[in-house]
């Protein structure tokens, strides 16, 4: 079998009589599997390289004849893997990087269903449209919708901010994606006017920066936004980081003199830099810590403000929202590290000053506001707050002032680790709401990567919830508002509740997330 042809689902073979749809670019033939048709590894850009390096997207390059859609495309240069960690599954490798898969219960113009573009996570460095643990088949199955995955440029190629390069080239990826389905879903059997993405963490992230960006107007009705982290970099601090990423490849950070270096030795650079970047706080801040240094840019052009801010102003009012998160987000990373019994008394009180909002006064009011909690407890929970829970409600929130509607999640549910430390961490939305429990991370929080009974009435919930939000923009819950905020508890039996985290809200009330600035 071809590398190609393995990117199919086993018992899959390449068929000359598989569906074939005519995109602007040329026709593309895909597979039938399992009940869908699906293509794999569609240029929506054309390939970011040569002269088109560290540059916005071009359109793809046409071609003759009906293109193989059988394979993913090359994931974007990339680290080796979430914390060391990496799935070892074979990818074609070249440099299209910039291409989509559509899963569709039927390529027929007529049929208008929903479209959903997922948008992934990975700290803005890592992952793919591709990966195991975004295969949508079963969420389009279930959802009787369109599912679109897509890669876009990651770390040094599509966020470190370099002279003579535009700002923020991965969103800029992600808009040029967009603009593809606009210009080609229908083909694939979904209706352009009911485009929804979705995505989770760095992805989520992304969604919030394309609600706030004028070039992806008009090109989504809804959006999903899981886990949105709260890290958006201030220009001055981007482009000192910058500084220091192209110092650990021997460069200086203009594109003119990064665009001759191999993309893989780049990749290298950035990742050595991350390792020292919680040696950085007294430069980088609250930046420094979380060892990643990208992030979207407000630039004041590809993106004019925080998401929170251009939310306010009313800039996605027009559009409707779904957020939320994880109870217990930060627990993934504490694992992953090590953490678990490490931490002192003394790292938590510079936690809790670095990250409560107020700084001493916050501290203090974590301890007050969790006196049961020890230092573990609270090092976890100010850092879930910061990085994910609060900056999600507050796109909310943010959404409501400026004359939207929102609706919002919080999910509950422990993972079924085995050891009960992981709880509901980062990403265990992703294998509930794909049902993809054996991929990526999904041993981690599977053992064996089996579901249990909770589980799979969970990924039931979401795969119905998501694709009617989709359909509708109602996801079968109440709408948040600020006065009895009500919150979908996604937990063993899913209810609706008043939010959660009612002592961590507190805490940050008024509290204004804005780019992370230059100390």
């Amino acid at each position: 079998m071809t590398t190609s042809q393995s990117q199919a689902l086993e018992g899959d073979v390449p068929d000359i009589d598989g569906p074939v749809v005519r995109t602007a670019s040329g026709a593309v033939r895909g597979l039938r599997e399992q009940g869908l048709s699906v293509f794999r590894g569609i240029p929506f850009a054309a390939p970011p390289v040569g002269p088109d390096r560290f540059q916005a997207p071009r359109p793809p390059l046409p071609w003759d004849g009906i293109r193989e859609a059988y394979a993913f495309g090359p994931p974007p240069p990339q680290e080796t893997g979430f914390l060391g960690r990496t799935a070892q599954v074979p990818f074609p490798t070249g440099d299209e990087w910039l291409t989509v898969n559509v899963w569709t219960p039927d390529p027929d113009p007529s049929a208008a269903r929903p479209v959903l573009v997922w948008i992934h996570g990975g700290a803005f460095k890592l992952g793919h449209g591709g990966q195991p643990g975004h295969d949508a088949r079963h969420l389009a199955r279930a959802g009787d919708a369109v599912v679109v995955t897509l890669n876009y440029r990651l770390g040094m190629e599509g966020f470190a901010l370099w002279t003579g390069a535009p700002a923020n080239r991965g969103l800029l990826d992600q808009v040029a994606a967009l603009e593809w389905v606009q210009e080609n879903i229908a083909g694939f059997g979904g209706d352009p006017a009911r485009v929804t993405v979705f995505g989770e963490s760095a992805g989520a992230g992304s969604i919030a920066a394309l609600l706030a960006m004028p070039r992806a107007r008009g090109l989504f009705r809804r959006a999903i936004a899981q886990s949105v982290p709260g890290t958006f970099f201030s220009a001055e601090l981007a482009a000192d980081i910058a500084g220091d990423l192209a110092a650990e490849a021997g460069r200086t950070p203009t594109a003119a003199d990064l665009s001759e270096v191999d993309p893989q030795h780049l990749t290298q650079a950035g990742q050595t830099l991350g390792a020292k970047m919680p040696a950085y706080t007294a430069r980088w801040g609250q930046a420094a810590p979380t060892a990643v240094p990208f992030s979207p840019v407000v630039d004041g052009d590809v993106l004019p403000t925080t998401p929170w801010e251009a939310l306010a102003a009313g800039a996605a009012r027009d559009i409707d929202l779904l957020v939320g998160h994880n109870r217990d987000e930060f627990r993934l990373f504490l694992v992953m590290a090590g953490l678990p019994g490490r931490i002192t008394d003394e790292r938590a009180a510079q936690t809790l000053r670095l990250y409560a909002p107020g700084g001493e006064a916050g501290a203090t009011a974590y301890r007050s506001a969790f006196p049961g909690a020890g230092p573990e407890g609270l090092f976890e929970r100010v850092q879930t707050d910061w990085l994910f829970a609060i900056p999600s409600l507050r796109l909310a929130e943010a959404q409501l002032a400026g004359g939207g509607r929102a609706h919002v999640y919080e999910l509950t549910w422990p993972a079924p680790d085995g050891t009960g430390t992981l709880g509901a961490c980062h990403a265990l939305d992703i294998p509930l709401l794909f049902g993809t429990y054996g991929a990526d991370l999904g041993p981690l929080l599977f053992p064996g990567g089996k579901p249990t009974p909770e589980a799979e009435r969970l990924t039931a919930f979401l795969q119905h919830a998501w694709p009617a939000f989709a359909r509708t923009g109602d996801p079968g819950w109440p709408a948040y508002d600020t006065d009895s905020r009500p919150v979908q508890i996604l937990d063993a039996e899913p209810h609706v509740g008043p939010y959660p985290e009612e002592g961590s809200r507190r805490i940050w009330e008024g509290y204004a997330f804005g780019a992370l600035p230059l100390l």
